[in-house]
Parts: C-alpha cells; structure tokens; sequence
C-alpha cells in the first residue's frame, strides 16, 4: 500500500527519525516462519498454490512481490523485537497481521507477524515471557488463537466490540468497545487495564500493536478517537511500559483510508510518541 512508503519519507523528511536510525530487515527463515505457522500453509503461500477459498479469505491478489513484502514485514518485526531488547523501545513501519491463524490467513493477514517475533526472541533465549498488546481496533483473532493455552504468552486485545471478525477468540484479556468510543473514555479504560496488566505478567518484552483504525475517519474503524487521541494513547501505552521498565517492541496494526497523507500522518504518531519516550526515558 502507499501508505508504507509515505510513512517512511515523512518521518525522515519531518525529523521524527534519522537515517542512522533505520535498519533493513532480512527475510526470515522458513524454519522461523514454521515456529507460528504449518508449512504446507507457508509452502502454499509462497508459492501461490493456495486454494482460491484461502486466497479470498486473505482478501489480497496474489503476487511474488506481496510474498516478498510480506516476508520482510515478518523480518521487520522480528528485527523491531530484537533492537527493543537492546535498546528499549524500537518501532516497525509495517506490521500488525493479527488475523493470520496458523494454517489460514485472514482479513488482510499472510503471516502473524506478532506471534513469530515472540516465538523467535524465545528460541534465541533473549526474551521468555513475552505480552502482546493490541490496540488494533479489530480483535487479534489469530494471535489470540496460536498463544491460547500457552503462559509464556499472554495476549490483551481492546478492540471495538461491533466490528470485525464477527466470531471472536478468547485472549487471555479481551476489552470489547462500544462504537463511537471517543479519546477520553477511551483512554480511561485502557489506563484501567494496561498497568496493573504489566505488574501481573512482568514481561521480559511487550509487544504493542498500535492500529490507527480507532481513528474517528477510518472507514473500517467505528470507534471515534482523534490525531491527538491516538498520540495520548501511544504516550501512555509507551510511557507506562518504560517507567515499569520493560522493553517494548512496535508496529503500526491497521488503517484505512483514501487519504493516503493523513493516514500516514496517523501512523506517524506512534513514532512521534516512542521518540518523546525514548528521549524522556533517556533509553
């Protein structure tokens, strides 16, 4: 989508990033890939031999660059965890493919790019007990899903309760929405929720999904916050993470509009929170 692209340039044209700031992810391995997901679905995938049910249920064409682009996606997120570890806070400009299941994917979603990054840092012993906090304002279906029974893992989603998908998993902590949530209830209740989540599972790593479709003009949204809503929710979420002093690892989740500069702009804001952050924090 052009919104990558954009995102990219403007956070480099408007100072919010340096170029010796940004890193090149690699593809991962199929054997990384193979932590999350069946490798007949993996093998399928890439090499467009999918059913065309499968394919319709991903909802996006079929193409060797999309396999590519979704596979450095992948690559960003695992790399995003890895420089969080080191560093504190790191910030992908992709990701966020939480409808992805093991063996399908879903809504838009190849790869779950969240639960392979988890999978990778615990194999690589750098992180064990890992939270995955979704602010994406659909539910993290298929992240909540794969981790289901699994403690090393435990997985909040706050998502708008009318929308997408119609049936729901169960995370470990679900907070459904009313439509039309506006930024200050909003942000009451994830403050109700988010550090008392922290002090109880006392991650070696979080990993945040901070979808800007909650935004009042996304067209598959239905929750009502604003630009400065969005930018207060990813202060708190990051500033609660590093005064409890726990590394947190970022992707930019969903958006969607046909205002590709102002929801770059949106996605923009999460990068424009973690470096107030980082620089507050002095991480």
């Amino acid at each position: 989508m052009a919104k990558f692209g954009l995102l990219y340039r403007m956070l480099l044209e408007q100072e919010v990033a340096a170029p010796r700031q940004v890193y090149c992810p690699e593809e991962p391995t199929i054997d990384w890939l193979n932590l999350v997901h069946d490798v007949s679905y993996i093998q399928g995938y890439c090499q467009g031999t999918l059913p065309q049910k499968a394919q319709r249920r991903i909802g996006l064409p079929w193409s060797p660059e999309l396999v590519r682009r979704t596979k450095l996606a992948v690559g960003g997120t695992i790399l995003t965890a890895k420089l969080a570890l080191k560093h504190g806070l790191a910030c992908n400009t992709v990701g966020g493919t939480h409808h992805a299941y093991a063996d399908f994917g879903s809504g838009f979603c190849i790869f779950n790019d969240l639960a392979i990054a988890a999978r990778v840092v615990q194999q690589l012993n750098l992180a064990q007990h890992i939270l995955i906090v979704d602010l994406d304002v659909h539910q993290g279906d298929g992240t909540a899903h794969i981790f289901q029974g699994d403690s090393s893992v435990f997985t909040f989603s706050m998502h708008c309760e009318v929308n997408f998908p119609s049936r729901k998993q169960r995370s470990d902590c679900d907070v459904p929405l009313p439509e039309g949530l506006e930024d200050d209830a909003y942000l009451q209740i994830l403050a109700a929720h988010l550090p008392g989540l922290i002090a109880q599972v006392n991650p070696d790593l979080i990993i945040y999904d901070a979808g800007v479709d909650s935004h009042i003009g996304d067209r598959l949204g239905k929750l009502a916050l604003t630009d400065a809503g969005i930018f207060r929710r990813d202060m708190q979420v990051l500033s609660t993470c590093a005064a409890a002093g726990h590394p947190v690892a970022c992707v930019i989740g969903g958006g969607y509009s046909n205002d590709f500069d102002a929801l770059a702009y949106r996605h923009s804001l999460l990068h424009r929170a973690a470096s107030e952050v980082f620089r507050q924090y002095r991480l």
